[in-house]
C-alpha cells in the first residue's frame, strides 16, 4: 500500500501572515506621526508655559525655600477681614457719590435755556479743518496710567458720553451735565482714598454717562457708538427692581407684513431691559393660545441672556392669522403669574403684562376686575 499523502497546509495561516505583516506596516507610521505630535505639544506647552523658567527660578531659591505650617482658620480668617474692608471701602465711594449727586440735583433748578460746555467723550481733543477745537471738544490732557491698563487717561476731570442718536445740546442733557459736574470733585477723592478703585462712573436716566477718570472714546467704522448706559445690565438691575413678566404678543391676521415684523422687533427689546433677577415667558395669541416656547408651557424662566436668545430664535417662527382673542390671552398671563408667583421661585415682587399689539378692541374690564382689582398687583 502506498503511504498517504499529507493534507495541504491551510491557506489561513498564510492568509494570517500576511495580515500581520500588512498591520506591522500600518503601525509603524502611525507611531511615527503620534511621536511626532506629542513632540510638537511637548514643545508648545513648554514654550508658552514657561515651565523651565520656572523650574530655573525654583532651584535658584531651592536651598532658601522651607516648609511652614498653616493654620488654615486663621488664614480664612484674616482673607475675610481683608475682603470686608475692601467691599467697605468701595460702598463707601458709593454712598460718597450717591449724596452727592442727591445733593446736587437737589439744588439744580431746571433751565430749559441753559447753555453749558462740557468735555463729550468723543469730541475732546478734535478739531476742525482750521485747526479749531470742535464744539463739545476742547484740549483734554491725556496721559498714559499703569493702573488704566496703560490707557490714556485724565484722573482729574471726567468725561460724558452721550448715545449717538441724542442730540447732545439736548436741554435734559445739558442739564444733567451741569449738576452732576459736582461728581469730579467726589471722583477724584475716592480714588485718593482708595487707589484700588479704577472706573467710577454714573448712568442718567436721561441718557448720559459720565465716566472718571476722563478718556477718549471712539466710535466704530461706521461713526457710531451703540452704547447707552440705561440698557447695560447694571444700570436696570439698579434702576428696577425684579420683577415677573409675561409678554403677549398679537399674531392674528391683522398682524401680518410689517406689523409682524415690528411686533418681533419690539419683543426683542423688551427682553433687553430684563436681568438675571427678572422672570419671564412669551405668549403669542389668536384664537388660541401659542407659548413661543412650547417645552415651557405655564411657567416662567430666568432671563438670563441663554434664555432670552433661545426665545429670540423662536420668535421667527411667528406667523399671522385668525382672530386675537385676548381676553383668552390675559386671563391666561393672570393665572400664569399668580401660579408661579405661589412657587415662591420667582421674583417675588414685581409683576407685569406687557402687551404687543396693532390695538386693542376692549378695555376688558370683566378680567381686570376678576384678578387685578382692587390691589392692582399686576402692572399692564
Amino acid at each position: 500500500m502506498s503511504s498517504p499523502v499529507p493534507p495541504e497546509p491551510p491557506l489561513l495561516c498564510s492568509h494570517w501572515v500576511r495580515s500581520v505583516q500588512h498591520r506591522v506596516e500600518l503601525d509603524f507610521p502611525v507611531k511615527l506621526w503620534a511621536s511626532a505630535f506629542g513632540g510638537e505639544m511637548k514643545s508648545i506647552s513648554t514654550k508658552y508655559s514657561g515651565s523651565q523658567l520656572l523650574q530655573k527660578k525654583y532651584k535658584e531659591f531651592e536651598r532658601a525655600v522651607r516648609v511652614e505650617e498653616i493654620d488654615g482658620l486663621r488664614l480664612v480668617k484674616r482673607l475675610a477681614e481683608n475682603m470686608e474692608e475692601m467691599f467697605h471701602k468701595k460702598a463707601q465711594a458709593m454712598k460718597r457719590l450717591v449724596e452727592a449727586a442727591e445733593e446736587a440735583h437737589l439744588q439744580h433748578e431746571e433751565d430749559p435755556n441753559l447753555q453749558y460746555e462740557y468735555f463729550n467723550a468723543v469730541l475732546i481733543n478734535e478739531v476742525d479743518e482750521e485747526g479749531n477745537s470742535v464744539e463739545l471738544g476742547g484740549e483734554f490732557i491725556l496721559q498714559p496710567n499703569d493702573h488704566f491698563n496703560n490707557l490714556s487717561v485724565n484722573l482729574s476731570l471726567s468725561v460724558v458720553q452721550v448715545p449717538t442718536n441724542m442730540y447732545n445740546k439736548d436741554s435734559a442733557i445739558v442739564n444733567g451735565v451741569y449738576w452732576s459736574e459736582a461728581l469730579n470733585k467726589v471722583f477724584v477723592d475716592n480714588f485718593e482714598r482708595d487707589p484700588s478703585l479704577i472706573w467710577q462712573y454714573f448712568g442718567s436716566a436721561k441718557g448720559f454717562f459720565r465716566q472718571y477718570p476722563g478718556i477718549k472714546w471712539k466710535p466704530d467704522e461706521h461713526g457710531v457708538i451703540a452704547f447707552d448706559c440705561r440698557n447695560r445690565k447694571w444700570y436696570i438691575q439698579a434702576a428696577t427692581s425684579p420683577k415677573d413678566v409675561v409678554i403677549l404678543v398679537d399674531v392674528s391676521g391683522s398682524m401680518k407684513g410689517l406689523r409682524l415684523t415690528i411686533a418681533r422687533q419690539t419683543v426683542s427689546s423688551i427682553l433687553d431691559t430684563l436681568g438675571d433677577d427678572d422672570f419671564f415667558n412669551i405668549i403669542a395669541y389668536n384664537e388660541e393660545l401659542h407659548y413661543v416656547e412650547p417645552c415651557l408651557n405655564g411657567t416662567l424662566v430666568q432671563a438670563d441672556v441663554t434664555n432670552k436668545d433661545h426665545f429670540r430664535e423662536h420668535l421667527d417662527k411667528l406667523f399671522a392669522q385668525g382672530i386675537g382673542m385676548l381676553d383668552i390671552a390675559l386671563t391666561e398671563a393672570f393665572n400664569l403669574l399668580s401660579d408661579f408667583n405661589e412657587t415662591g421661585r420667582g421674583s417675588e415682587c414685581s409683576q407685569a403684562i406687557m402687551l404687543v399689539t396693532d390695538g386693542a378692541v376692549d378695555t376688558y374690564d370683566a378680567i381686570f376686575a376678576k384678578y387685578n382689582w382692587p390691589e392692582r398687583k399686576v402692572e399692564y
